[in-house]
């Protein structure tokens, strides 16, 4: 199996692990991460880059610069992610998540 089909698949929470709506931050790789060239930004693309960031595979500069990114864009998903997990992500549902921030 592709390794971020078993990077995302659900798994039964262990405390000793950290994750972020299903991804395991223990285990997660560069490898895991999306290619440097995506510009299809998909949930699971946002997250993974997002859960990179959060177990500190790299930091948010090195995340916006790998992935051509604003700072606000990634601080965005993050937000959402944090607030709403993985399904705050989807694009046809971003105004029903923000408006519940004003």
């Amino acid at each position: 199996m592709h390794s971020r089909s078993l990077a995302l698949r659900a798994t039964v929470q262990d405390s000793s692990r950290e994750t972020l709506d299903g991804i395991d931050l223990s285990s997660l790789t560069l490898d895991d991460l999306p290619p440097p060239e995506t510009k299809r930004w998909v949930i699971r693309r946002k997250a993974l880059v997002v859960a990179g960031v959060k177990s500190g595979l790299l930091t948010a500069e090195q995340a916006c610069t790998r992935y051509s990114l604003s700072e606000e864009e990634l601080e965005g998903w993050t937000k959402l992610v944090e607030r709403h997990g993985m399904k705050g992500l989807r694009a046809t549902r971003v105004q029903r998540y923000r408006i519940r921030e004003v």
